[in-house]
């Protein structure tokens, strides 16, 4: 049963992780068809985050009353309903298609960490988070892999098409395990009347509200890092553009590597708040060191520095979601995760426009990556506080050992 359950919820966020970035990787064709330029096609990627803090907020609730498998068959629907209204060649129905698909991308997490939490062994908790959010960049070379062959062979209408074919077949699939999976839900419970319920749990806890706060500032990181590597390496590196996307795709790769690899380290340490702390230094140390590369440095060193770069500030991403469940009060684990959430999306939408416009300012990439590395160190204050906010709730409200792993 663990391993079916890791798998479904992979499966389902690296699915919504390919419905996200698919129309990036047919832009040219998208492009044409809606009479705009492919950088128009780009901002899809805003909306479905947009989309995903919207639906984010009633994760919590939502997932109580539907249940977690129910959710996540909801959340296909909507992912499957984006694809299919995406082939529409019209702009506003573009915009909305993105939109819902969205919402279907933020309702994953809450409900994966139900099913996560439950049917998983605590000890081990932080490689399964992060074996699951590996499902991200999964989806992503899907999408690299797939999409353009797809809209080659059968036109990128059809292509989209069969994203909606595999949501069916994959509410089908998990209906077999909706008796087992969505036994404690609870039909009562209000989710609509109560969109912030997620937010007030997390804000009324202090080691919450930090782990949030500090996922915001990973997440800012995390992006950059995607966004700017090939534009630092061709403007301020001397790098050709077919050089650069190797790199790209070797940082992409340690992201995954680095997911896994920090998962299994917060478990050995026994203590996720450590490897998130070493995560954040690391992060830091490695961001200062681009910031002092110039084209006289030895491509190679370049190129392996970026990637030891990306193992910490790709890779924190599960050990995060294993401690929202640790530090979640007692039946709140949805509530927490979809409140958390609304951070680590909000830092996707705010931070890339935020570092882009910095970029306007001070005109070379390198400069940037010191942002950033004073970007992680912050994070690294918000450890030390989520520490000292939960030496005073274990103060106030003494746990039994092991009574935090629900």
């Amino acid at each position: 049963m663990p391993l079916i359950v890791l798998l479904a919820t992979t499966l389902v966020l690296a699915f919504s992780s390919l419905v996200a970035l698919f129309p990036a990787a047919i832009a040219p064709a998208l492009a044409a068809a809606l009479g705009v330029s492919s950088a128009t096609v780009g901002l899809q990627v805003s909306l479905i985050f947009a989309g995903a803090m919207l639906s984010a907020l009633v994760g919590g609730p939502l997932t109580r009353r539907l249940g977690p498998c129910r959710t996540s068959q909801l959340s296909l629907a909507l992912l499957g309903g984006g694809a299919a209204l995406l082939t529409i060649p019209s702009l506003p129905l573009f915009a909305l298609a993105s939109l819902i698909a969205g919402l279907g991308y933020g309702m994953t997490n809450p409900a994966a960490s139900v099913l996560l939490v439950r049917f998983t062994p605590a000890e081990r908790r932080g490689l399964i988070f992060s074996l699951k959010q590996a499902g991200v960049p999964l989806g992503g070379v899907i999408a690299g892999a797939s999409a353009p062959a797809l809209a080659l062979a059968v036109g990128w209408q059809a292509g989209l098409l069969t994203l909606t074919a595999l949501a069916a077949l994959g509410i089908a699939t998990l209906q077999r395990a909706r008796p087992g999976w969505d036994d404690r839900r609870d039909p009562r419970t209000p989710w609509l009347a109560t969109p912030f319920t997620g937010l007030a749990v997390v804000w009324r806890q202090g080691s919450l509200r930090n782990v949030a706060l500090l996922s915001l500032c990973f997440s800012a990181i995390q992006l950059s890092v995607s966004a700017f590597t090939v534009a630092l390496l061709v403007e301020d590196l001397s790098f050709g553009l077919v050089e650069a996307g190797l790199v790209m795709s070797a940082v992409q790769v340690s992201g995954v590597v680095g997911r896994i690899g920090w998962g299994w380290v917060g478990d050995r340490l026994g203590d996720r708040l450590t490897a998130l702390a070493i995560i954040a230094f690391t992060t830091s140390a490695g961001a200062l060191l681009v910031a002092f590369m110039t084209p006289a440095w030895p491509d190679l060193l370049v190129a392996t520095l970026l990637c030891l770069l990306s193992l910490s500030s790709l890779g924190w991403n599960g050990v995060f979601m294993a401690e929202i469940t640790q530090l979640a009060p007692s039946g709140r684990i949805a509530d927490a995760a979809g409140g958390c959430l609304v951070f680590t999306y909000g830092g996707v939408l705010l931070g890339l426009p935020a570092i882009t416009a910095l970029h306007g300012l001070v005109g070379r990439y390198t400069i940037l990556f010191a942002l950033l590395a004073g970007v992680s160190l912050i994070g690294l204050w918000l450890i030390h506080q989520t520490r000292n906010a939960l030496a005073e709730e274990t103060t106030d409200r003494p746990l039994s050992p092991g009574s935090r792993d629900r």
